[in-house]
Parts: structure tokens; C-alpha cells; sequence
């Protein structure tokens, strides 16, 4: 079975989804050429505070997300 994600709000949900897993890489020491994951999301979704608070904010959201 092939799941399609193909709605723009499916789209977004998967690409937060993405930045959370690569947040939480960059948190265990995982590195990247370029701008870092971290400044990404708080660029693009106003976060404030550590890595480990901004991977919390995002865990909030994401349980929102099953959950609708």
C-alpha cells in the first residue's frame, strides 16, 4: 500500500514532522553543512528557547496532529 500525501496541509504535517526527527539528530550530535535544523524551525515557526525546549514545543504540536 502507497500512501499519498498530497493535500498542502498533509505536505506541511510531514515536513514538521521531518524537521522534528532532524531536530532531534542535531540534539544527539548530528551535524549538516549549512544552516543547522535548530535556526531552521525558529526561523520558520517562532520558537524561542534551547534545542531541548523548542523539541518539546514541537512534541506538543505533533500530539495535536495524531490527534486530529
Amino acid at each position: 500500500m502507497t500512501l499519498v500525501l498530497d493535500t498542502p496541509e498533509q505536505i506541511d504535517a510531514f515536513r514538521f514532522l521531518s524537521l522534528r526527527s532532524a531536530l532531534k539528530l542535531e540534539i544527539l550530535g548530528m551535524t549538516r553543512k549549512g544552516q543547522s535544523v535548530y535556526s531552521i524551525i525558529k526561523k520558520e515557526y517562532g520558537f524561542k528557547g534551547s534545542k531541548k525546549a523548542v523539541l518539546e514545543q514541537m512534541d506538543q504540536i505533533r500530539k495535536q496532529l495524531i490527534n486530529s
